[in-house]
């Protein structure tokens, strides 16, 4: 299996399983304070996370750890592929996929969704090596 798809995978079901809600309406609003144990009073109890999510703010320090936590496996996984054949390529994969690289000969998409700019990839051997490998056969697949 994919090795990034593999982390992915694990680090949304830790995200899903998360105590915050997303809410679009007042029922959605009620509903959510109500799972997390709240009263639909309690505003002063849940911080915005952006795009109708909130987060008890008790939560705040655990979700903030949560993200950095996983921030930091994906680099370490990075790291830990020193040829680029490993998880970097199959990152770049994944992602080119994602980003229907296939049909559009374009990266612009992929290095945004990976917060990887032309520049790192130019001056790093490995990322080269396993978005040239991706990129191949991400077009094998195509033909």
């Amino acid at each position: 299996m994919n090795l990034y798809s593999q982390l992915k995978q694990a680090h949304e079901k830790e995200v899903n399983s998360f105590p915050m809600k997303f809410a679009f309406s007042d029922d959605q609003f009620n509903q959510s304070m109500q799972e997390l144990g709240l009263t639909k009073d309690d505003t002063d109890k849940v911080i915005s996370i952006g795009a109708g999510g909130f987060i008890r703010k008790i939560d705040i320090e655990a979700y903030r750890e949560l993200f950095a936590r996983m921030e930091r496996e994906h680099d370490q996984a990075i790291e830990n592929d020193t040829t680029g054949t490993g998880f970097i390529k199959d990152m770049f994969k994944y992602e080119l996929g994602n980003h229907e690289y296939g049909y559009t000969y374009e990266i612009n998409d992929t290095l945004r969704a990976l917060s990887l700019t032309y520049e790192e990839v130019k001056q790093s051997d490995k990322l080269q090596q396993g978005l040239k490998l991706a990129t191949e056969e991400c077009l094998q697949s195509v033909e």
